[in-house]
C-alpha cells in the first residue's frame, strides 16, 4: 500500500495522501477555481491509482472545495464575492461563540498552549517558512480549542480553509502589506491571556474584517 506522512507525522493511506495533496493544491490555487478535475490527469500528477483519486475528490466535496458536475465528473469549487462574504460572516459569528466559550474555560494549560502556538507562528513568519500557514491556523484554532465544542471547532476549521483559499488568490497587494499582522496577532493573544472576552472577540473580528475588506477590494479590481 502507498503511504505518506501527514502534518502530524502519521502514516496515511494512498487515499488520504491524495486528499491532502489535492486539498493543498486547491487551497493555494495550483488547481484554479472552476477547473475540471480529470481522474486520469490527477493519477499521473499524484503518482497513484484512479480509486484513491476518486475517493479523495469525494472527500473534498464534503469540504466544499470540490463540486460534482455530473454523475462522474468533478471540478474545483468556483469562487465569488458573495461566497467570500458569506464565509466571512460565518467565521465572525461562529468564532465569536467559540472564543467566548474558550475564554470562559480559561486555565493555565490553555494559556501555555496558546503562547507556544503564537511563538511558533511568529518564528515561522520571520523566516518566511513554508509551514507558516500550518502554524498560523494552529494559533487561530488554539484560541478556540478550550471551548470544548468539537463540532463548532470543526466548522470553524473548515471556514478557515475556505477563507485562506481567497487569501492565496488575492495575495501580494500593496495595501495588505501596510498592515502589521504580527501586531494584530499579539494584541489578540494579550487580550486572551487577560481573559477579556469582549476585547479579544472585538480584536479577532476586526482582524478578520480588515482582511475581508482587502480581499473584497481585490476581487472587485
Amino acid at each position: 500500500m502507498n503511504v505518506m506522512l501527514d502534518t502530524d507525522g502519521k502514516e496515511t493511506s494512498a487515499t488520504h495522501g491524495a486528499y491532502l495533496k489535492l486539498r493543498e493544491m486547491i487551497l493555494t490555487g495550483a488547481l484554479p477555481p472552476g477547473e475540471k478535475l480529470k481522474i486520469e490527469q490527477l493519477r499521473g500528477l499524484l503518482s497513484t491509482g484512479a480509486s484513491p483519486v476518486r475517493e479523495a475528490l469525494s472527500l473534498l466535496t464534503s469540504d466544499m472545495l470540490v463540486e460534482r458536475i455530473d454523475q462522474r465528473g468533478f471540478r474545483a469549487a468556483p469562487v465569488g464575492k458573495a461566497n467570500f462574504e458569506e464565509i466571512l460572516l460565518l467565521r465572525c459569528t461562529l468564532e465569536e461563540t467559540a472564543l467566548r466559550a474558550s475564554i470562559r474555560n480559561a486555565d493555565a494549560a490553555w494559556e501555555d498552549r496558546l503562547v507556544l502556538r503564537h511563538h511558533h507562528m511568529k518564528k515561522a513568519s520571520q523566516r518566511d517558512a513554508p509551514d507558516f500557514e500550518i502554524a498560523h491556523k494552529a494559533f487561530h484554532m488554539g484560541l478556540l480549542d478550550n471551548a470544548h465544542l468539537p463540532m463548532l471547532k470543526r466548522y470553524c476549521s473548515q471556514l478557515y480553509d475556505l477563507n485562506i483559499r481567497y487569501r492565496y488568490l488575492a495575495a501580494g497587494g500593496p495595501s495588505y502589506q501596510k498592515r502589521s499582522i504580527a501586531a494584530e496577532h499579539q494584541e489578540i493573544l494579550d487580550a486572551a491571556l487577560d481573559r477579556d472576552a469582549d476585547v479579544t472577540t472585538k480584536l479577532l473580528i476586526d482582524h478578520y474584517r480588515r482582511t475581508g475588506e482587502y480581499l473584497s477590494s481585490q476581487m472587485e479590481a
